[in-house]
Order: structure tokens, then sequence, then C-alpha cells
């Protein structure tokens, strides 16, 4: 078994990253070489800037290369919740501006003859108890009548003809979004940003930023660069200096393994539909079919940070939770486990903006596959004059009381939520 992202390990060698010493003077330099970053130097380098990318180890190797693969509607909390609490307008806003960012993946896939194995077959929220599924109907029903009418109630007579499980009792559909392979997406997005004029460095952590006269000074491990504008799209970096953003965030661990490759047959059985799935738990897991014919699943094995050696025991946690809803996996071998952090905000809804001059987006709350990659190109309009075009301009962001950028408080929120599980 390997303790690697199968995205990063079956992806193709990205050749896009600049040689020699960070330096020079750009119109935007952009902190992070994730989906945000890479479409951000791509909008901006087709409006003529020059931009540089500094990422502090490989392009897309973060949150973007470590994810689950899923690129849905729908927004990160309950709808009925969300609504309740901005109220019709705003809630709407929020999920359309989900939509719209499906949208951005596939009309960048297409612009730029991306190869990464996009499926559009939607996604299948699982009810996990009768009165998870009774809940999604009245959220199904707001849903349609607020926002999205092409959303569909999967009843519980037939939802083993979408999961071949006993655990599940119903689902709600959402028909619009899909799925890819996140190493190839992350490497042809840099790609298209190299050819439009971006520089892109690997393992330049940057270390400071400083206001200078007329322009920002940022020192990284491979020299330093100037630049006119700033664009912070590290999501839940844990180093450098962005203790500001890091007080904003709680860093959750979520943990993925993936299966030995499974004969087609018993995928067809197991998966007839290959969706993207995800469990209604507050522990919820997440699984969908890699494009060589594995299982992924993945989710909040553990509240901790992900760090080797020891996400393995989180995978081993999810093949015991993977063969709970399906047993017929038994015997079915692990080829990788890994981990990663999920940059969650306290009300799951992203953040953009400018902060002390400097421009950022992150915050994506576990759904950040289609919102970074479409909140790139939003902030190359925001950089370039367009405020009016970030979604998430009017939210504020208080820092989250008592975290001081060391979540110490994450295996509380994990009891927190394991006890509330089986209640709930």
């Amino acid at each position: 078994m390997k303790l690697d992202s199968y995205w990063l390990d079956t992806a193709p060698a990205c050749t896009a990253g600049s040689e020699g010493p960070v330096d020079g003077y750009v119109d935007v330099a952009v902190i992070g070489g994730g989906f945000t970053g890479l479409s951000a130097a791509l909008a901006l380098g087709r409006r003529g800037a020059a931009v540089a990318v500094l990422d502090a180890g490989r392009l897309g190797g973060g949150a973007s290369g470590r994810n689950g693969g899923q690129c849905n509607t729908g927004v990160a909390q309950d709808y009925v919740a969300l609504h309740a609490q901005l109220g019709a307008e705003r809630a709407r806003g929020c999920y359309q501006a989900y939509a719209a960012a499906v949208e951005t993946v596939e009309r960048l896939i297409r612009q730029e003859t991306i190869d990464c194995d996009y499926l559009a077959s939607g996604k299948l929220k699982l009810a996990s108890k009768p009165h998870h599924l009774e809940h999604l109907e009245k959220t199904a029903e707001l849903i349609r009548r607020e926002v999205d009418p092409d959303v569909e109630v999967i009843g519980r007579e037939r939802i083993r003809s979408e999961v071949e499980s006993d655990s599940f009792f119903g689902g709600l559909l959402h028909k619009h979004g899909g799925q890819m392979h996140m190493g190839k997406f992350a490497v042809g997005l840099a790609n298209a940003a190299a050819r439009n004029g971006a520089r892109l460095f690997e393992n330049a952590a940057v270390t400071s930023i400083e206001k200078e006269r007329s322009a920002y000074r940022i020192v990284s491990a491979r020299g330093e660069v100037r630049a006119q504008q700033v664009l912070i799209a590290t999501g839940p970096s844990r180093h450098g200096p962005f203790g500001w953003y890091r007080r904003r965030m709680a860093p959750v661990g979520s943990f993925i393994v993936v299966t030995e490759p499974l004969p087609a047959d018993r995928l067809t059985r197991l998966l007839p539909n290959r969706r993207s799935y995800v469990t209604s738990r507050l522990m919820h897991n997440y699984f969908r079919v890699t494009p060589d014919s594995r299982l992924l699943f993945g989710g909040r094995a553990r509240f901790t940070a992900s760090e080797q050696p020891s996400d393995a025991k989180s995978g081993r946690i999810l093949q015991q939770n993977m063969v709970q809803l399906f047993p017929t996996l038994a015997d079915a071998r692990i080829d990788y486990c890994w981990g990663g952090l999920v940059d969650i905000t306290a009300d799951r809804l992203p953040r953009a903006g400018q902060h002390d001059g400097l421009y950022f987006s992150m915050g994506y709350s576990g759904h950040g596959t289609q919102m970074s990659t479409h909140m790139g190109q939003v902030m190359a309009e925001v950089i370039s004059g367009n405020a009016s075009a970030n979604p998430w301009r009017e939210f504020g962001w208080p820092a989250i009381p008592g975290h001081t950028g060391k979540p110490w408080f994450l295996p509380l929120v994990g009891t927190y939520y394991r006890i509330k599980d089986i209640f709930y």
C-alpha cells in the first residue's frame, strides 16, 4: 500500500514549472499553486498580465491533488439551514455560485483541451437513516422551488438500483456536476497557465511579504520577486506569514483509500451509474469509481492533521467503514492511502476579497474542486477592477474564537460529531 495520493502518483509529469530563481517584477504574484492559483494565473495571463505563481511544494500537490475528485453543484452545508440563516436571496446566490463553478471547470476543460477523464454523472447524497431521507425530501422541495428544479429524490424502493448496499434509505440526486482525475486536471491547468505566459515555481515556500513604495516584495525559498498585486491562494497552509488566514479556518484532516483495480462487472453491480456519492452522517463518507476501475473511499476518519505514517491508521478505519457499507469488498486490496487538509470555515462558505491590500480566496470547506477553479477566474476579474464579480464579497470573516493558528480543538470537535451522529 502506498501512502501517497493516487491522483498525484498517476498524473503525467508536469513540465510547466520554471527553472532558475524567483526574481524580477510582475503584475501579480500568486501564492499557492493549486486550482485557485493556477486558474487565476491562466485568466490573468490571458489578459496580458505578467504573473508568477509560487508554491511551497508541487504544483497541485496540496488540497487540489489530495481530494475525492468530485465536482458538484450544491453548497457544502444543509440548504434548508442555509436558507433559514441567510434568507432566500442570499442562499440562492450561494447555490448558484456553485452551479457556476461547475460550469467554469467544464468550460476550462473544453477550452484548454485538458485530458482529465471528466465524467458528468451527478452527485447522490445517501440517507444513512430513515429520518435523514425525510429531511432530504424537504431539502429537495426547497431547492426545486427556489433555485434548481432538476434535483430528484431517490426513494428507498429504488436506492439499490443506485448503490448495492443495505445501508441506505434513499438519497438526493443533484444531476449536474461530475468527477475527474485531479492530478491530470492540475497538470492541464498548469500547462495552460504557462502557455499564457505565467511563470510557475515549485518548492518556493514564501517566508515574507512586505509592502514597499509601489510594490510588494515577496521572499521565497527560491529567491524574491516584486509584484504590483498579490493573490493569497494557500488554502489551509500551516506555514508562512499567513496567520490572519489560519485563525479563520479549521484545517480538518480528510483521508482517502483506493482499492486495487476491480472487475468491471463487480463495479457495475456495486455502483451502476458511476456517480459521486456522499453519506448524510456528520462523520460522512464519500466514494466514487476511478477511471481505471478502482473504488475511491474517503471521509473524516479522524479529526487530526494528515501526517505520514499516521495516515495508515486512518486508512484502516476507512477500510472498515467501506466494508461495512459494501461487504462484498472485504477481499479488496487497498493500494493507496493518503490524507490532506480541508480549509473549513465556521459557516462552511468560502471567503474571498482583500485584506491589508492583499487579495485572497480560500475556505472552500470540502467543496473546493469546482469553487477553487471558479474563484481563480473570478479573482482575476477582481484584481483587474471588477470587484462585483466576487460572490463572497459581502461575507465578513471573523477569527474562530480561541483559534490562535494551531487547531487544538479538533479532537473535541471530532468527539462532538461522533456523539451527535449517534442521535442524529
